[in-house]
């Protein structure tokens, strides 16, 4: 199993170094192509709605061109950060950057992209919403902590619980877990079991087949979100690997427990996969 090619987010209003940086970094280690994505669409004004005046036009023309400026500028600064570093290639869409990064996903193996300000948040004509991508792509996530330069990947915390998110977490983490010197599966019960112990000796028995060496630890709490982010604390990892676990409701997902942690986090590397 191996990643090679790596889409990166790059929002139209944020920083370009620091996400394209780490993303690099991440390609070089894998030896995986990186494809860089910036995306946005203009915000249709009430007043342009309502009326097809010169003025509604010329503001409408005026606002795509100023998107057009600002992503020639960040292709320009993606290509001057990833050359002669990683094979490249560059992509843009004048639409919502969620949808884009979605429809893009296909050329991918793995997904890039910056933490949000939470959950959902931001302009959704400008800005990606990592919990749109991770259940609407069809690839594993890496969402990088603001302002990370690098992703280190020597210390991994695998959030492990018997279902088929963490299953095709752990699936699709297994270039990251290679890499890693140090490797936790980590799971949560008010009443650890024969049965819990079982499952986290057969995820390290599988990951051994990949040559990952990984240990398991289970930890014993009321509440299994707060367990998992005790001991994510205590870890030190580098990286946190889970399933985004979600219900149906209304046609949407819902989150809750430690997948709206991951999603609503912003220091911490998390890669999930859904």
């Amino acid at each position: 199993m191996s990643y090679r090619s790596i889409l990166v987010n790059l929002d139209i209003d944020r920083p370009v170094k620091p996400i394209t940086n780490a993303a690099t970094d991440l390609a070089v280690q894998v030896g995986a192509r990186l494809i860089g994505l910036c995306a946005a669409q203009v915000f249709p004004s009430p007043f342009a709605l309502q009326t097809t005046s010169y003025a509604a036009t010329s503001a409408t023309q005026r606002m795509y061109k100023d998107i057009e400026n600002r992503i020639e500028e960040i292709h320009a600064e993606f290509r001057a950060l990833t050359a002669d570093r990683v094979e490249s290639e560059w992509r843009t869409e004048m639409s919502g950057p969620t949808e884009a990064i979605v429809e893009a996903a296909r050329a991918a193996d793995l997904i890039v992209m910056a933490a949000g300000e939470g959950a959902r948040s931001g302009d959704s004509y400008r800005t990606a919403d990592p919990a749109s991508v991770v259940l609407h792509s069809g690839r594993p996530v890496l969402v990088a902590g603001n302002g990370r330069n690098a992703i280190p990947v020597k210390k991994i915390v695998v959030c492990w619980k018997d279902t088929r998110e963490a299953r095709r977490a752990v699936i699709d983490a297994i270039p990251l877990l290679s890499l890693a010197r140090d490797v936790t599966i980590v799971s949560v019960s008010s009443q650890p079991d024969a049965l819990l112990r079982k499952s986290n000796a057969d995820v390290v028995s599988y990951l051994a087949c990949h040559n990952v060496k990984a240990k398991s630890h289970i930890s014993k709490s009321a509440d299994e979100t707060i367990g998992l982010l005790q001991f994510i604390d205590q870890s030190g990892a580098d990286l946190i690997v889970a399933g985004a676990y979600g219900h149906r409701r209304l046609r949407e997902w819902v989150f809750g427990g430690i997948t709206r942690f991951l999603l609503d986090e912003t220091a911490r590397d998390r890669f999930m996969s859904s």
